[in-house]
């Protein structure tokens, strides 16, 4: 049987991680370890005690990014798969979503990760990068029932994804400078980047008991950390062709900020990426140095418009998306 170790981290409130364990130990046609990554938790489970479960206590929040990376680290088996505390998988899910791993191109898989109620609707299958690094939950609120097959993505939905430990190690995991948030992007481009691919697998099915809080940390975590994407994951010339784009968008989030109550975080973001501009320089150089294929070769993976659904806090005018789809068809060809 394949053996497969599940990371899951534990931080605050947890009132789903129950549940969430329960289901991970109920996989069928897998034999399955759970590394339990204890951020911080004010409590947990009576399924913790499971011989199969396996508690790491960092002794403090090493965010999501840190608590990933610990938990791969004392994975036992070749393959692993993340799972979000709040998430509760089919009993099916892992074995299905670690059966893409079966082929070699392919480097992440992403499941479905389904919003509670009846019809299923999509929390994400996949995420969308635009080329301008924001990302977001892709086809977010939809009915499953139009997305239940194989579909292109850009990006894994970081609360439901595999990989085979020698492509996590290869890939160094998510950089712990990113804590929160975005680290998903990161880790996908770079996969692309290393000509291999990120894959949906639709009948992975998890349920996800989502709400996206708007608080200002969360702002600056994301804010920050696409940029800390833009300035790394490109190339030099790629970098400059960008940039008449990128400097009217970056005043454009700055007054959607004022007005949304957290323009301070927006500035904190541009503040700590020049305060650590010599990480973002030796991240760029790494990056670069483990690149497989130039920027043409997986740009072609990214979006042109920003279609964010209006939950997410970010409402890109028609107008707007119109240039920028423009300007990326006249650059795409030039950012190898």
């Amino acid at each position: 049987m394949r053996e497969v170790s599940v990371i899951i981290l534990a931080y605050g409130e947890e009132p789903l991680l129950g549940a969430c364990l329960a289901a991970v130990l109920r996989s069928r046609d897998v034999d399955v370890e759970v590394v339990l990554v204890d951020n911080g938790a004010r409590s947990l489970p009576d399924e913790v005690d499971d011989p199969r479960v396996v508690r790491v206590t960092p002794g403090t929040n090493t965010g999501f990014a840190g608590g990933c990376n610990r938990g791969a680290s004392r994975a036992r088996h070749p393959d692993v798969v993340f799972v979000n505390s709040d998430l509760v998988v089919r009993d099916d899910a892992v074995a299905r979503l670690v059966s893409r791993l079966d082929d070699p191109r392919v480097g992440l898989a992403t499941g479905a990760v389904l919003l509670p109620g009846e019809p299923p609707r999509v929390n994400s299958i996949g995420n969308p990068i635009h080329y301008l690094m924001f990302s977001w939950a892709g086809d977010y609120g939809e009915p499953f029932a139009a997305h239940d097959h194989d579909e292109a993505v850009a990006g894994i939905c970081g609360g439901f994804f595999a990989c085979r430990r020698t492509t996590w190690d290869r890939l160094g995991g998510f950089d712990e400078h990113y804590f929160a948030y975005a680290e998903d992007v990161d880790l996908s481009v770079r996969t692309w980047q290393s000509a291999r691919e990120v894959v949906f697998e639709p009948s992975a099915i998890g349920v996800h008991h989502y709400e996206f809080t708007k608080d200002n940390t969360k702002w600056f975590l994301l804010e920050r950390n696409r940029l800390m994407n833009l300035l790394t994951l490109y190339g030099r010339r790629a970098r400059w062709l960008l940039l008449p784009v990128a400097l009217p968008v970056e005043c454009g989030v700055l007054v959607a900020a004022l007005r949304g109550g957290w323009g301070r975080e927006k500035v904190a973001a541009w503040r700590w990426l020049w305060a650590h501009r010599d990480v973002v320089r030796e991240r760029r150089d790494a990056v670069a140095a483990a690149r497989d294929t130039g920027d043409a070769g997986w740009a072609r993976i990214l979006s042109a418009q920003m279609d964010i659904p209006s939950e997410f806090g970010l409402r890109v005018p028609r107008a707007v998306n119109w240039v920028l789809a423009r300007y990326w068809a006249a650059i795409a060809p030039f950012v190898d």
